[in-house]
Parts: structure tokens; C-alpha cells; sequence
């Protein structure tokens, strides 16, 4: 009997114990965290609200990106008309707004009759709407029939790579926004001028049309729908960067015109140092690959022959670059002869326009005996090591990036290649283990064509508040130990203009052009091959135009690509021959 007793004891005792739990349990959940449960912090009030409420986002809140004339290049807004399911049991004027739509009454009523969820009708659904047409619809007053400017979001948006794009990553959310309680589904920036300024582009709230429905989808409450909207004359607020739509177009156009796999080009304004297109090459895809995702103008590379303009600048400043020397440019970077490519004997100055490697072979030797570190420091001075992409002090960001994604360049791996002959005569044309980022190379174009005096690259001139008074503006400033003497800057431009104007320059297809262009070709050798074993190379022209009077610099890079197919030089030209 005492044993049945004991067992009825504790089978009590652990039932009381086990209610116990739940009532701690459901108090946890309906009393005490309510808006803030578990590890994800979830606020059970608004997940419950949820699951009996349909709604149309209207706004997501996030603040936007701008070209420089305020035209959108991230979400922008468009004339739609919303649709409630509830208004197929309602007798209301759909012939009226089918007509200030230009759509079918009968396609209206085919898509409300099947819907389960609001409908969004827009340009591309055939419903052309302006903001006078949406007033109309309001003005009928129907529940449930709304005339509202919706959040666009093109699936191919202009300058993907520099604007970057957004995605769901709670644990990098946390760690970014410590003292911030951010729901678990939100978007934060990823990549690009989305991560750069993400802090800024937070949203505060979203606007919404919303009301509440029962289980079989019909509304509570009557048909009142609710529109919720943040009032705030500050927020959300919009980025105004230096991109030009039409400019970066253009840029797009023609890399997708030559078929470029791999590679892009930047468009630099000259007097304002500002980017005015970037794109790159595959087409970002966040479900693709991961090459998609990279933006190729701000990862180092080989700039093959580019960087011989760094050598001729040392050779310039260390009196190397006298008229009557010359060079037998029969022979290779090793002064072996060159089977395929002779060129007779040049003066420095041919060499330059003609891409003589053997020339940067004898100079660069010489140089390094002389100035052991003369690679590097030129490079450095040239702007070519360290980023070149604004950054500095924002309110209370100490080391606030532009292009958080920027790449640093490098010229030697092993200093102890200074010591071989045949390790210098590759570094001096590219080769070897120079990687240098294309955006770093359009601003050294830049500099030269500026003067020499080295700037930070912008690329958001701006901060706006939503009423579009100003946040905060970004100064113009200097590149640090960026600067090039007027007497080399002098030598350099005649050198870079010669690569066009000589008859026999790499640049000679520039001539056609109706103004002067000032650049430099350049191939590098991978290392790699293509699937059919050829020899993979990086294709580059890099420039500036007017010559006499420059107003853009222009950088343009087929990587990874065979000779034959290589169409750096037709997509300079493109975009050249499109800016006049």
C-alpha cells in the first residue's frame, strides 16, 4: 500500500513539476518576452499580428542610392494600383478603373477572382499609371482600390557591382550592429555602396497598406485597410553618388557588346576625381557563381605593359631617358632575340609607344643598382600600392570607406628577385608578381593628367536627408604620399600621348577618334591557359582624353582572355567615341 502511495506521490510530483514548466513556459512567452523570445530576439506580438494580417509593402524603408543627377540606381518608386481580395464581394466601379488604367475590365476581374493576396498592377503588367491617375483612383474612394507609388526593384539593376546589393545575415548583423535589436529576416547591405553605407541606409519602419482577415481570408473588423507609414521628414535617406546613368550605360553597352567574360572598366571625371561608371565583368548574379559576386575593378591583377609607365617615370626622374640612346628591340625582356616581335633599334621614347620590352629590361637593372627600392616607392607615389578610394572620418566613423572592397596592389612577393636580372626585367613590365587593381590604374591616369597631384576617388558625393536637405557632404582630399614632380608629370604625358600619335604605337586605333587620347597598352601573361590550351593573358588600355584639355580618364581590362578575342582597345574606343 505504502508503495502505491509513494508511486502516486511522485507521478504528482513530477505532473506539478512538469505544469510548472509550462506555466513558466507560457508566461515566458505571452507575459514576459513577448517582443523579444529566444536567441533571435522575436517579437511574438508582431509574429502573431502577422499571421492574421494581409499587407502590401509599400516602402521597405531602406534608404536609396542616387546617379548624380538624383536618378535611381538601387529600389525606385513607380505608379501602381493595389487590389484587395476582398473587393470581389463588393460592388464597386471597375469599369471607371480599368479605364484610367488602359486595362481590360475583364483581365482586372480575372486577376482579383483568383487572388489570395493583395495585386499589384504596374507598367509592366499594362496598367500606365501617373501620379494625376492615382489621384483619380483615390478620389472614387473604394475600399480596398488604391492608387500608391510602390518600391520598384528591377532584376537588372545599372551599376550592380558598385551599388552592390543587400541579403538575410542575422550573425553578421549582430556583430555589425551590437547595440542594435534588428528583426532576424532584415537586409542588410552585403557588398558594395549597400555595405559601405548600410548604417545609414537602415531602415527606421516600412510603409504598408495592411488589414486583418479571419482563417477563411476574409477581413475582420469591415474592409478598413490601414496605411502605415513613417512621418519622420528625415528618413529613410538617400545616397547621391557621382555616377552618371547615361555614362555608366554606355560602359555596360559596351562590354556586353565586345562579349567581355571577365574583366570591366572605369570612368573617371578628372578635375573632380570622381567615379563616373564601374562595371564589371560576369554580370553580378547573387544566386551564381562566386565570380559574379566579385567586382573585378577593385581586385589586384597583372598589368602587364601598364607598368612600364612606372619604370619610365624612374628612369625620367633618374636621368635615364636621354634622346640619343637607343635600344635593340630585336631582342626579348632577356636579351635573347625575339622570334616574334622585332622591332628595329628605338629611343626611349619609341620604346614607350611601341611596348619594346627589351628596353625596360636595361632601364629597370640599371635602376635597381642605382635605387634598390625605386619600384616600389615610384609605384607607391604613383598611387598604385594602397587604396585609392575615399576614406576618412564620418560623425562617428573613424575609418569610413567608400569602396569597402578595394584591394591593395604589390609589386615584389620575394625581395630576394631584386638580386636576378631576369626577376627585375619581368617585374619592370607588369609581370612577375605586380597585381594592381584597375581603379587604382584610372587614378594614376588621373593624376598624370591632372598635374600629378594624387586624389582620393569619390564615388557618393552626398548624404541627403529624405527632404532632401544635406547629412553630411565628403570633402575633396588628398592621396597621401601621392605626387608626381611637374618635370616627370610633363615627360609622361608626351610619352602616353606618343603611344597614339606615333604611326606605329600601340594606340595607333585612337587616331580615328574626332579629340587627341593619351594612354597606355598593356599585356600580361596568367600563367594560365583555356580549356583548349591556350595561353591565357590580361588585356589592358588605360588612357585619359582630351589630351589637351582631359576631362576623363578611362581604364578597360579583358582578363583571362586569348589574344585573338581580346577586346580591350574596341571597348576604350566605344566608350570614348560615346562620351563625345
Amino acid at each position: 500500500m505504502r508503495t502505491i502511495k509513494k508511486r502516486i506521490v511522485s507521478v504528482c510530483v513530477v505532473i506539478t513539476i512538469f505544469l510548472l514548466i509550462l506555466t513558466a513556459r507560457l508566461a515566458e512567452l505571452q507575459l514576459f518576452r513577448t517582443e523579444s523570445f529566444g536567441s533571435h530576439r522575436i517579437n511574438l506580438i508582431e509574429e502573431s499580428v502577422k499571421q492574421r494580417t494581409q499587407s502590401v509593402l509599400i516602402d521597405d524603408g531602406r534608404g536609396s542610392i542616387v546617379d548624380r543627377n538624383g536618378e535611381p540606381l538601387s529600389a525606385g518608386v513607380e505608379p501602381s494600383l493595389v487590389l484587395f481580395p476582398f473587393i470581389k464581394s463588393l460592388n464597386w466601379p471597375s469599369k471607371e478603373v480599368a479605364a484610367i488604367t488602359g486595362m481590360s475590365e475583364g483581365i482586372i476581374h480575372s486577376l482579383v477572382s483568383r487572388a489570395k493576396k493583395p495585386v499589384i498592377l504596374s507598367g509592366k503588367d499594362g496598367a500606365e499609371l501617373t501620379q494625376s491617375d492615382l489621384t483619380k483612383i483615390n478620389e472614387f474612394k473604394i475600399p480596398g482600390v488604391y492608387g500608391v507609388m510602390v518600391q520598384e526593384k528591377p532584376g537588372e539593376l545599372s551599376a550592380s557591382h558598385i551599388i552592390g546589393y543587400t541579403a538575410e545575415m542575422p550573425e553578421t548583423a549582430k556583430k555589425r550592429y551590437p547595440d542594435k535589436t534588428l528583426p532576424i529576416n532584415m537586409k542588410i547591405g552585403a557588398a558594395g555602396l549597400q555595405k559601405a553605407f548600410d548604417a545609414f541606409l537602415l531602415p527606421e519602419s516600412e510603409t504598408k497598406l495592411l488589414y486583418h482577415v479571419d482563417a477563411n481570408n476574409n477581413p475582420l473588423f469591415g474592409v478598413n485597410v490601414k496605411y502605415i507609414a513613417d512621418s519622420s521628414p528625415h528618413y529613410p535617406v538617400k545616397i547621391k553618388t557621382t555616377l552618371d546613368s547615361d555614362m555608366q550605360q554606355l560602359t555596360e553597352n559596351a562590354l556586353a557588346q565586345a562579349s567581355i567574360k571577365k574583366g570591366g572598366a572605369v570612368l573617371i571625371d578628372i578635375q573632380s576625381n570622381s567615379l563616373l561608371a564601374m562595371a564589371s565583368k560576369p554580370d553580378l548574379n547573387v544566386n551564381g557563381s562566386a565570380s559574379s559576386l566579385s567586382n573585378y575593378m577593385l581586385e589586384s591583377m597583372k598589368p602587364g605593359s601598364i607598368f612600364k609607365i612606372v619604370t619610365a617615370a624612374a628612369a625620367i626622374e633618374n636621368g635615364l631617358d636621354h634622346p640619343s640612346t637607343r635600344y635593340n628591340c630585336d631582342l626579348n625582356p632577356y636579351g635573347d632575340v625575339e622570334e616574334d616581335r622585332q622591332l628595329g633599334s628605338l629611343s626611349f621614347e619609341q620604346s614607350f609607344s611601341r611596348s619594346c620590352n627589351y628596353t625596360f629590361n636595361v632601364l629597370s637593372n640599371k635602376l635597381i643598382k642605382k635605387v634598390p627600392d625605386y619600384m616600389e616607392t615610384t609605384a607607391e607615389k604613383m598611387g598604385l600600392i594602397h587604396p585609392v578610394g575615399w576614406q576618412g572620418s564620418v560623425f562617428h566613423y573613424s575609418s569610413f570607406k567608400q569602396f569597402p572592397e578595394e584591394k591593395q596592389g604589390s609589386v615584389w612577393s620575394d625581395f630576394r628577385d631584386k638580386s636576378s636580372p631576369k626577376a627585375v626585367a619581368q617585374t619592370a613590365i607588369g609581370q612577375k608578381d605586380v597585381q594592381v587593381t584597375p581603379l587604382a590604374i584610372a587614378n594614376m591616369m588621373a593624376t598624370i593628367a591632372r598635374g600629378g597631384k594624387g586624389m582620393e576617388l569619390k564615388t557618393a558625393e552626398e548624404i541627403l536627408y529624405k527632404n532632401g536637405t544635406s547629412m553630411y557632404r565628403f570633402p575633396d582630399s588628398e592621396l597621401a604620399n601621392v605626387s608626381i614632380d611637374h618635370y616627370t608629370v610633363q615627360r609622361l604625358q608626351k610619352l602616353l600621348r606618343l603611344v597614339v600619335s606615333d604611326e606605329k604605337g600601340t594606340g595607333v586605333k585612337f587616331r580615328t577618334l574626332p579629340f587627341e587620347v593619351s594612354g597606355k597598352s598593356g599585356t600580361a601573361e596568367t600563367g594560365r591557359k583555356d580549356a583548349e590550351g591556350h595561353n591565357l593573358i590580361n588585356k589592358w588600355f588605360a588612357g585619359y582624353f582630351p589630351s589637351d584639355s582631359p576631362r576623363y580618364a578611362l581604364v578597360v581590362v579583358d582578363a583571362d582572355t586569348i589574344a585573338s578575342r581580346a577586346a580591350a582597345n574596341q571597348v576604350f574606343f566605344d566608350i570614348a567615341a560615346g562620351l563625345e
